[in-house]
Parts: C-alpha cells; structure tokens; sequence
C-alpha cells in the first residue's frame, strides 16, 4: 500500500491510497484522483517523508538523538529538523503558474484557516440537510419558485454564471456555495 500526499491547484491538501506507484500514474492518466473538497482532478504529488516500520529494527535515529539528550549529551548543530504536516495553498502569478511561498504559515493563521474549513464544511451539510437537489433543474426551478408557480421550498442544484446573472436580473435570489464533492451524494 502506497500513501501518498496529494494537494489540488486550489491548495486542498488530502492523501491518497494506491496500491503501489503505477497505480497512481494510472489513475491520474485517467483524471480518477479528484480532490475531496472541490472535486478538481488537476492534483500534485507532494514530497512526503515516509517512516518505514521494521520489525526488530533500530529505533529512528531521531528517537535515538533525543534518548541521548535525556542522558545530558549535546546534539550536533542541524539534528531535530521538523518537517511540517500542513502546507499553505500555493500562490498563483498572474499567468497562473504555482509561485512557492516564502514562509510557512504562522500557527495561529493556520488554526483559524482550519476552524474556517470546518464551519465552510458545517454550513454545506446544514444546506443539504434542508434543501431538495435539483440538479439541473436548478435555473428551471428557482424561476418557478419566484413567480408563485410552485411552492416555496429551498432548492440546491447547478447554474453556469451567466444563468445566474439572468436570475439575479429578474430578482431571483441565489447564492453559490462550492459543494465537496463527498458531500453531493453517492458516485456511481
């Protein structure tokens, strides 16, 4: 089993499970590694540091370095480096190409992103919990809705922008909310 992480272009970082590399490749030939969150396909391998568990081996060199501390001996200078779990979401030029960032994100800003996540994720479940899907259907509906020709009820679905910019120009309140992709309902 190959673990691996994986990050969209919109910067949702998540991992995936292959059962070996060419599995990977293969999948991603064929644009079946989507994004969890935002459904993208257009996903990146990120570097990761795998720990390989060997029965009756040694224990890690940094468990074995910091055993030594405990005992009073000096580490050498650049031991202990700490690769972090969470990666900013890569910044864009104008062009649109992936431009690095300079400084990894301050903890504090990285919590509240997560806290953000979290509530975006809260607010989409409570949508679908009290909406009907209607697909499609979605400018069709909203319309009947708005001139009394159906009930009134709350309705989620998909509309390209310019049929949103022509409900929005006949006074049919709408608003868009990015759906992931595991909470839209099953895959078939």
């Amino acid at each position: 089993m190959k673990v691996l992480n994986l990050q969209c272009s919109h910067g949702h970082g998540f991992e995936g499970w292959f059962g070996s590399e060419q599995d990977y490749l293969d999948q991603q030939a064929r644009r079946l590694v989507r994004c969890p969150v935002c459904d993208g396909d257009q996903i990146e391998k990120l570097p990761s540091a795998p720990r390989l568990n060997l029965s009756g081996g040694r224990p890690p060199a940094s468990r074995r370095a910091g055993q030594a501390d405990e005992r009073g001996a000096e580490r050498s200078a650049g031991q202990g480096a700490a690769v972090p779990t969470k990666r900013p979401a890569p910044s864009r030029d104008a062009a649109g190409q992936r431009a690095e960032s300079a400084a990894p994100l301050d903890p504090a800003v990285q919590a509240r992103l997560e806290q953000l996540h979290a509530a975006w994720i809260e607010t989409v479940k409570a949508v679908v919990e009290r909406t009907e899907d209607v697909g499609e259907r979605f400018t069709e509906e909203a319309r009947r809705i708005h001139y009394g020709e159906t009930e009134a009820r709350g309705i989620r679905g998909t509309a390209s922008p310019e049929q949103r910019a022509e409900l929005a120009e006949e006074g049919v309140e709408v608003v868009s909310l990015p759906m992931p992709a595991a909470l839209k309902g099953p895959q078939h």
